[in-house]
């Protein structure tokens, strides 16, 4: 087996790990327990595992004294964001919550456009044309009713807190920390914060329960540490891109689990929505690779010099 087939397939089951976050936040939620408390468990068992992976890795916990801000502001926004995703999951199916999620990529670029004077490419437009097309269609829920405002605008902030995350963790301050290092102090941060609305109350519903302990540990595990792991070796088998594109399977993950496990209802209509941002985000992901692959087809057909 090749390098580079192991590490599609490690991306593959990055994304698809990751977009396991309703399959095990659904039944917590569904329980009772307030989505910052679900966030606040996952967190607090997912943190020794990140430790023990950092441990087996033999990296160091240290930090600079300029790090500590840029990292407490980034455990904000991704606490904000998956706070936000979680409270969504109340408000509209998750299937179309993870879906809408998905085009961070876009706000990063729109972002990137604005605040940086990244130039926008003829892709960039039709992407975002293609993404506007793909909302619209789901503006409207499997049963024909438009979805819920608050809803809409919690997963909104949600991937738009994620987007502005994206930005700054490419901050100068933070190019010399591990990925892995960051996501740690990320998570540790927006632990406290979640910390401050913990309902103790929580741990009694879990204690009822081995199946929701289980739940829990899981939620812990696959859409947190072992898709890490899984992200950080497929870049380094095949690149930052594919692995981006290989993305596609988060919200694709999410949407089988939501019908066939919650049966939540799904239409031609959602499914084309899904389709057009799934295309929409891989388009704006590989546009450098798609334009350099135009300029090699052009190359192959230069012009005729006019005499």
């Amino acid at each position: 087996m090749s390098n580079s087939f192991k590490g599609y397939m490690l991306g593959v089951l990055a994304a698809a790990s990751y977009g396991t976050n309703p399959l095990f936040a659904l039944p917590l939620l569904n329980a009772g327990i307030e989505a910052s408390s679900v966030l606040f468990i996952r967190y607090m068992l997912a943190i020794p595992m990140l430790v023990i992976i950092m441990l087996v890795r033999g990296r160091s916990f240290g930090l600079k004294k300029n790090q500590w801000v840029p990292l407490i502001t980034l455990g904000m926004l991704m606490a904000a964001s998956s706070l936000l995703l979680y409270v969504s999951y109340t408000y509209i199916g998750s299937a179309i919550a993870s879906t809408l999620l998905f085009v961070y990529p876009i706000i990063v670029t729109i972002i990137m456009a604005l605040f940086y004077h990244e130039k926008v490419s003829i892709i960039t437009i039709a992407s975002i044309m293609l993404a506007i097309a793909g909302i619209s269609m789901l503006y409207r829920g499997g049963d024909g009713q438009a979805l819920s405002l608050v809803g809409l605008l919690m997963v909104g902030g949600s991937a738009l807190s994620y987007a502005i995350y994206l930005v700054f963790v490419n901050m100068p301050k933070l190019k010399t920390v591990s990925t892995l290092k960051i996501t740690l102090y990320v998570i540790i941060f927006g632990t406290l914060l979640y910390a401050l609305n913990f309902d103790i109350n929580s741990l009694s519903v879990l204690n009822n329960s081995a199946w929701l302990w289980a739940d829990a540990l899981a939620m812990a595990f696959f859409p947190t540490a072992f898709s890490l792991i899984c992200t950080s070796a497929a870049i380094q088998k095949i690149g930052s891109t594919p692995v981006a594109i290989l993305g596609a399977f988060e919200p694709v993950s999410a949407v089988f689990f939501a019908v066939t496990i919650f049966s939540e209802p799904m239409t031609l209509r959602l499914v084309v929505g899904i389709l057009l941002i799934i295309v929409s985000v891989t388009l704006i992901i590989s546009a450098g690779s798609v334009v350099n692959l135009l300029m090699r087809v052009r190359k192959m057909f230069p012009r005729k010099k006019r005499l």
